[in-house]
């Protein structure tokens, strides 16, 4: 029983972070790039039929294959989420200005995010 439940709510929050991530896909404020992940996450820990068509759609594919593959991202996909983590950020950042210690944790958690995307992903060349 307890195994059902656990399956079903995978793939309750990968339905949602695929919905996020098309919204995403659109939405120039809202990213794909961690909703996708999500779904990819959940997916393949409920289902493999459903993890298998996550994996054929083409929003899987623009987004996610080349990085999943260890190929990295496409520039214009780096700066895309960096931006978006600033910006979220910020937004966290400014809320909490009764709270300088939390202030300070969210600091250095945009500070490894930066620099993850900066140096650690890899840029994929984009193809012509």
């Amino acid at each position: 029983m307890k195994t059902k439940i656990k399956k079903a709510f995978f793939i309750v929050i990968g339905c949602l972070g695929l919905g996020l991530g098309a919204v995403g896909a659109v939405v120039p404020v809202l990213p794909t790039f961690p909703f996708l992940m999500v779904a990819a996450l959940c997916f393949a820990r409920s289902s493999k039929k459903l993890n298998d068509w996550f994996l054929g759609t083409k929003l899987y594919k623009n987004n996610l294959e080349s990085y999943a593959k260890g190929e990295g991202m496409t520039k214009k996909t780096k700066v895309k989420v960096m931006i978006t983590v600033t910006a979220l950020m910020t937004i966290g950042f400014i809320m909490m200005h009764q709270i300088p210690l939390g202030q300070l944790i969210l600091f250095f958690v945009w500070v490894f995010h930066i620099f993850y995307f900066w140096k650690v992903v890899k840029v994929k060349n984009e193809e012509a």
